[in-house]
């Protein structure tokens, strides 16, 4: 019997997308047969200007977008951290998306420990 074995992930975008839900940019997707537990999710505003910046999590469950951060309001050359030393959960088929406001350097980092979840397609 194979233990409950886990492995670690991060990805990193810059976004481009001015656009929500399925126009916005991926940052990650929960591979098939795998659940996630999203250990950190960092933003760097590189603009000179305060923009906002904007980030949803996709529920494959029910094919529907929520919010994790809506409009939210960076200095110019600032960073946010929105997991601030939580976590949330992610099952296979669930995305963490993003866009911003017109004129935004946006990168955004994303940590995950993906857990092998045979019950999950």
């Amino acid at each position: 019997m194979v233990g409950n074995l886990s492995k670690f992930t991060t990805e990193g975008k810059t976004i481009t997308s001015t656009s929500a839900g399925a126009s916005a940019d991926v940052i990650y997707t929960v591979p098939n047969n795998y659940s996630a537990i999203v250990r950190f999710l960092h933003l760097s505003n590189g603009t000179a200007n305060n923009k906002k910046a904007y980030v949803q999590f996709y529920h494959q469950d029910d094919d529907t977008y929520h919010y994790i951060a809506n409009g939210l309001a960076m200095d110019a050359n600032s960073v946010f951290d929105l997991t601030n030393g939580n976590y949330f959960n992610l099952h296979a088929g669930d995305k963490i998306v993003a866009y911003i406001e017109t004129g935004m350097t946006l990168d955004v980092m994303i940590s995950v420990e993906e857990y092998y979840d045979p019950a999950r397609i």
